[in-house]
């Protein structure tokens, strides 16, 4: 059917007595073909985080607190790096739920709220541009996921990672290659970590206004090269990144 709903419900406004009948099916139809498309649609995304929740499935008899980890800002110039750990409810089905960088800002959001709301236990590990340029990306990485996984509330009995074990982490671990597309919990703490760093570049960028971090969320964007080589370099810059663009 050509019209949309909204029209067919103005057309129905207008319509005599003897023309009711006739719309009453048309407007019947198109609502059921809507409302079917939805559904498969709805459908089709519940099969496809039940497929994400392969890891969460195959340990579940064995282990009771999974968690996911996953971690947000590795590359950029500016900020720091965030972590989190997630522990969601077993079987727990939570429509759209992916890697964060799949997923645009609105949704992230809405699904932060859902996450956070009904999580076992959630817990955010933060390293600073300064810790990291004290002791590099990869150790300050390591040092944030530990610290939020050791940081929730209830004890997990096995971490699901992205990629690469966290050292000296006395908790069973399974590294999982592309984990934040593979596994629930993982997309769950991708989520977590990236509305939570995306949410403190903003209250910098307050601060800092010249390099438009509210945007860019701290990476190399054209406008944010320009600001460091006008504007210089400002507090939450790592200096062990941006060598390339100024003297520091």
């Amino acid at each position: 059917m050509s019209e949309s709903i909204a029209k067919i419900k103005e057309e129905y406004k207008k319509t005599s007595e003897f023309g009711i009948l006739e719309y009453n099916d048309e407007l019947e139809e198109s609502i059921i073909s809507s409302a079917e498309k939805r559904i498969n649609k709805i459908n089709k995304e519940i099969s496809r985080v039940q497929d994400m929740m392969q890891f969460e499935n195959m340990y579940a008899a064995e282990f009771h607190h999974i968690c996911g980890v996953d971690e947000v800002g590795r590359g950029p110039l500016a900020g720091p790096i965030v972590t989190a750990a997630v522990i969601l409810p077993e079987g727990m089905i939570i429509p759209y739920v992916n890697d964060s960088k799949q997923i645009n800002e609105a949704k992230r959001e809405e699904l932060y709220g859902i996450i956070t709301k009904n999580a076992v236990s959630y817990s955010i590990g933060i390293k600073s541009e300064k810790e990291i340029d004290d002791i590099g990306i990869a150790k300050a990485d390591s040092l944030a996921m530990k610290e939020a996984v050791l940081g929730l509330d209830v004890k997990s009995d096995l971490v699901l990672v992205d990629a690469f074990k966290i050292p000296e982490l006395d908790i069973k671990q399974v590294p999982i290659i592309k984990g934040d597309t593979k596994s629930v919990s993982i997309a769950a703490a991708s989520i977590v970590a990236k509305v939570t760093r995306d949410r403190m570049m903003v209250e910098y960028s307050k601060k800092y206004p010249e390099y438009g971090f509210d945007s860019n969320k701290g990476y190399g964007s054209a406008m944010h090269i320009e600001a460091l080589k006008t504007v210089g370099p400002c507090d939450i810059h790592r200096r062990s990144f941006i060598g390339n663009f100024v003297e520091v």
